[in-house]
């Protein structure tokens, strides 16, 4: 569902990435320490009312205790999404320490995800760079027949909410994947979280047995992955959103018509901060995320006809697992039955 309004400014060949930020006023990249402190401790009771309900519920309440507590574990990954894009705090080191801090419940290594979605942000829906659900060429396809496709086909259908968990275990352990001048970075990362790991998994082990391992980590653990995956296929993923290559690709372009704002219940917008009001994020991500929904207003108001909206609901992600397949260049995804069939 793409909503059309009328525009103040046109979008051509000629414009930049510089021209879109000049319409978005400068106080909304400034960075509030008490904005973004009152962010932190905000995530911080959320996830601890929804331990504190795991600990309590009765186990006809439990799914709902998970799925609040992972939501809100989900928060606290957008307060270290800040603090990788350096717009948490003026200070570099703060924005490391409190981003390794609120990764770490989560086993996800900082540096090692920054550096990967800077990469994204640099070459969004752009094919053979991209690293966040791109799709598969008809030669990757065939290509990775076995193992590979078959995986490929589940997180592109119904299994979507896995994706996130793949991309975690496959790009941010191994530093070889990484520049050499970053990979000492990438190492303390992954170092720190394997040492949180064999100190926090053993002692919930210890203290709460392995029940309570489930219900106090790996469930809510999950729900933070399901939406993960699911914000981050919506954010670039619909069936008339175009990957394009490299010399068919244009910054702005396809920054500003290539990213997705989706509207999701309330509640979790409200422990997500906000992440999905996503389009301004692609024009700039020094814009905080507390600023997010003002600079998208302005976007509204400068580029409306350009954005594209929708709103979460569960044919919206039937419709992409349905369609979102190969990449097609011409129209825009084929699907899996397609090309299984223009090659059998």
């Amino acid at each position: 569902m793409v909503a059309i309004q009328n525009s103040s400014h046109t979008l051509t060949s000629e414009t930049t990435l510089r021209d879109i930020i000049k319409t978005i006023p400068t106080t909304y990249f400034e960075k509030k320490p008490l904005r973004a402190w009152f962010s932190v401790l905000f995530s911080v009771i959320a996830a601890g009312l929804g331990y504190v309900s795991i600990a309590f519920a009765p186990w006809y309440l439990m799914p709902l205790a998970w799925i609040f507590t992972g939501t809100a574990l989900t928060g606290w990954f957008v307060i270290g999404h800040d603090c990788g894009h350096r717009s948490f705090s003026n200070k570099v080191w703060v924005n490391d320490l409190v981003g390794h801090i609120a990764f770490l419940p989560l086993l996800f290594p900082f540096h090692g995800w920054r550096f990967k979605h800077d990469h994204h942000h640099l070459h969004t829906n752009k094919m053979s760079e991209d690293n966040a659900w791109y799709p598969f060429t008809i030669e990757e396809y065939e290509q990775g027949k076995g193992l590979v496709s078959n995986v490929y086909k589940l997180i592109r259908t119904r299994f979507w909410w896995i994706g996130s968990i793949i991309h975690w275990g496959n790009l941010h352990f191994n530093a070889e994947l990484y520049p050499e001048r970053q990979r000492d970075q990438v190492k303390f990362s992954y170092r720190l979280v394997l040492a949180f790991g064999a100190v926090i998994i053993p002692t919930l082990i210890y203290t709460v047995g392995l029940v309570g391992l489930i219900n106090f980590f790996v469930m809510p653990w999950l729900v933070y992955h399901f939406w993960m995956s699911t914000f981050t296929i919506v954010h670039h993923t619909m069936p008339d959103i175009a990957f394009k290559d490299k010399e068919h690709w244009h910054a702005a372009t396809d920054q500003l018509t290539g990213t997705v704002h989706c509207d999701y219940p309330a509640w979790v917008e409200w422990l997500c901060h906000d992440i999905n009001v996503h389009i301004p994020h692609h024009i700039s991500t020094g814009i905080p995320s507390y600023n997010l929904r003002l600079a998208h207003k302005c976007l509204e108001e400068n580029w409306g006809e350009y954005l594209y909206k929708t709103k979460f609901s569960w044919e919206l992600m039937k419709d992409i697992g349905d369609r979102c397949h190969i990449y097609d260049s011409e129209k825009c995804y084929k699907t899996f039955a397609e090309v299984d069939a223009a090659n059998s």
